[in-house]
């Protein structure tokens, strides 16, 4: 019997899972895609029941009542229309033409003045606005899926850069080696599982102990405990295995989970002078109220109190990451790599120990600034694509032909290989997969074709983080230390969402930053619905290449040579040209800045 209704018309309170198979309920492929991802984002959600889908606050729609308004929408509306969303919330159709997008979307947009935490909470509690995250509130989270492979390039570069490993050979480097971090959320899950891909041991601090349920049921790690002698003991004999004379790159491996503090366990482990090989945090600390338990407190404390003293709550959650940041300080004094993995703990602990404090605390480095930026400056960044039918055949195909479209990336197939093994299956069958300009285009066109003549059985969505190379700004995660000076510039992501409307997207968003995120990020999303039709094709290289080429652009313009070089050759695929006019090593030379040779 085909499925005429939606899980989210049913909400809240209801058994949450996208829609299956190849029947439609809405009138085109590009209205039910976009509809199994909302559904999709409350299936491998945190907290569906209120809407929430991960980082403590970001949301898929504002209400219940909004959501239940854009889910009819979807199962009733034209491609031949628009419907526009503000802040979660439905605002009406729009008639632009079968070759628009679908969705356009911009959540929580304020000018500066008004971009604080307070009046991002007083305005959130009256239901005028909500956080949408990067992801979340343009559905397109997959799970923690969604940084996986991110995090995974992340300490491979690591091992590169700091451990000396070669090329291909990151899991010698790594081996003996442990990483302690913390947080254990909806993106944070992903850290011990990419640390055992790369063949590193892990240690993660999580308070709540469902969270650490979760992760060992889906088998992400070997050892839960509260008790940190037996976490240490069990690090101490699988390391000390690794860095035996008999031990290779595939030596024994171990992800413990500890149930603890995160602030108090980092201050023990620096109190008894222990130096793990990699240090970082992915709790939600950009959130201070809603996002990381201070010290002394119990979760059912924090709980409660986070609503009848948020104040008290803040002060004590800031001081608690300050503490944490100092141990990290100290241990990265006695030899361990540590960074921040994008969530703003440092701009919270300056906020608590004073600006006086900023040059030492910004001694931690970021990620993106650290290791991924020659990536992103190549357009190279989180892509993802999820399987529509929900049959696990149809990404089988995909993954195959991932794996073979690019080989002068070779790194391309050994990732779906990867992948193949140690990922874990959340909601719709869906892949992430750092791929650069020309590559993600080629890659959906060719999708497109199997679509058409078949052999995937129902179309196929393509959307990417938005922490991408043109799709964000934030001067401490994305675009700290841009070599133009550029952090704060939000140009990149406002450009990139008209473009991609203008290719004709299925869905472009346009987020800003909402709880301790307010005033400090933009993002721009995409999704777009690779459906067989031939007039789908043209699109799909469009926006696209679009998007992938701004961000190579935005890199080229502020100086980066890997961009420039990227420009020259025409993208990953050496077929992605576009004219660039911008370029000032031209301009500094005293010649013509137009370059229209791609």
């Amino acid at each position: 019997m085909t499925e005429t209704t939606s899980c989210i018309l049913q909400g809240p309170g209801t058994t949450y899972r996208a829609a299956r198979g190849t029947e439609l309920r809405a009138r085109s492929w590009r209205t039910e895609g976009l509809l199994r991802m909302f559904e999709n984002v409350l299936e491998v959600g945190e907290n569906p029941d209120e809407l929430i889908v991960y980082a403590s606050l970001g949301k898929a729609a504002r209400s219940w009542e909004q959501a239940h308004a854009i889910a009819q929408q979807l199962l009733t509306m034209p491609e031949s229309q628009t419907l526009v969303l503000q802040s979660g919330a439905a605002i009406g159709l729009v008639d632009t033409g079968a070759a628009s997008p679908i969705v356009l979307s911009a959540v929580n947009n304020t000018v500066g003045r008004w971009s604080t935490p307070e009046r991002f909470y007083e305005r959130a509690a009256a239901g005028q606005t909500m956080w949408g995250g990067l992801t979340a509130g343009a559905w397109q989270y997959i799970g923690r899926q969604g940084v996986l492979q991110g995090t995974y390039e992340l300490l491979g570069t690591i091992a590169r850069s700091d451990l000396g490993a070669e090329p291909g050979a990151e899991a010698a480097a790594v081996a003996g080696r442990w990483l302690l971090t913390s947080g254990l959320g909806g993106m944070g899950s992903s850290q011990p599982i990419s640390a055992a891909m790369l063949g590193l041991t892990s240690l993660t601090v999580e308070i709540d102990p469902a969270k650490l349920a979760r992760l060992q049921a889906a088998g992400g790690l070997d050892l839960v405990t509260d008790d940190l002698d037996e976490a240490l003991a069990e690090i101490e004999r699988v390391t000390s295995a690794g860095r035996g004379p008999d031990a290779g790159s595939d030596g024994p491996v171990v992800a413990v989970g500890l149930v603890g503090n995160a602030a108090e366990v980092f201050t023990e482990i620096n109190r008894r002078g222990l130096t793990p090989d990699i240090v970082t945090d992915q709790t939600a600390a950009h959130d201070a109220r809603y996002g990381y338990v201070p010290q002394s407190f119990s979760l059912e404390q924090w709980r409660e109190e986070r609503e009848s003293d948020p104040v008290r709550v803040e002060q004590a959650a800031r001081a608690s990451m300050a503490a944490q940041v100092e141990a990290m300080l100290a241990m990265a004094e006695r030899g361990s790599v540590v960074f921040e993995n994008g969530n703003n703990l440092r701009v919270q602990a300056v906020e608590h120990l004073g600006e006086a404090a900023a040059e030492r605390v910004n001694r931690i480095p970021g990620f993106m600034e650290a290791y991924l930026r020659p990536l992103f400056a190549r357009g190279i960044g989180p892509f993802r694509w999820v399987c529509l039918s929900g049959d696990v055949a149809d990404q089988e195909v995909m993954d195959d032909l991932a794996a073979r479209l690019f080989p002068d990336r070779p790194e391309v197939a050994s990732w779906i290989s990867l992948a193949r093994k140690h990922v874990p299956q959340q909601g719709l069958p869906a892949r992430s997969c750092w791929i650069g300009h020309g590559e993600r285009s080629r890659l959906a066109v060719e999708a497109n074709k199997l679509v058409a003549d078949g052999t995937l059985s129902a179309p196929v969505l393509f959307s990417r983080d938005h922490l991408d190379s043109a799709g964000m700004t934030h001067p401490r995660i994305g675009t700290e230390g841009m070599r133009d000076g550029s952090d704060g510039v939000s140009d990149f992501p406002l450009l990139d969402a008209m473009l991609l409307a203008a290719t004709g997207a299925d869905l472009v968003a346009i987020h800003s930053g909402g709880g301790g995120y307010s005033g400090w990020m933009q993002s721009a999303g995409v999704s777009i619905v690779a459906d067989g039709r031939e007039e789908t094709a043209v699109r799909l290289r469009r926006c696209l290449d679009a998007d992938s080429g701004l961000g190579v652009m935005r890199h080229a313009t502020a100086g980066y040579d890997e961009a420039h070089a990227a420009i020259e050759r025409g993208g990953e695929t050496g077929d992605a040209n576009f004219p660039w006019f911008h370029d000032t090593r031209a301009t500094s030379a005293g010649t013509s800045t137009a370059d229209t040779s791609n």
